[in-house]
């Protein structure tokens, strides 16, 4: 087998077990594995911007900024689902009550 069929294989079954462990994770758990994957998401960003800053040429240059906007993409766009998911569970403020004792 020549070496780019053996790194589609692995990509493809990769992305098959990456679906299956993921549509079976119960949305309790959903939140503190986001938290975990911004923490890594982070780190790549990390790495793409020192790639980047050792680029010798143009064409690393863009593959390297393409790298490092997709990264801040995807971890701000992490941060924002876990805002949201947490607002679920939060309780929102009920209205103070009125001088003589009645709802508004």
């Amino acid at each position: 087998m020549s070496e780019p069929v053996v790194w589609l294989t692995i990509f493809v079954l990769s992305v098959f077990v990456g679906i299956e462990v993921i549509s079976k994770v119960s949305s309790t758990l959903h939140t503190p594995l986001m938290s975990g994957a911004n923490a890594i998401h982070g780190i790549i960003l990390l790495g793409a911007i020192l790639v980047t800053g050792y680029a010798h040429n143009t064409a690393q240059l863009v593959v390297g900024l393409v790298a490092v906007v997709l990264a801040s993409v995807n971890m701000v766009g992490g941060f924002v689902v876990t805002d949201r998911m947490l607002q679920m569970f939060t309780q929102k403020k009920r209205p103070a009550p009125s001088k003589d004792g009645a709802a508004r």
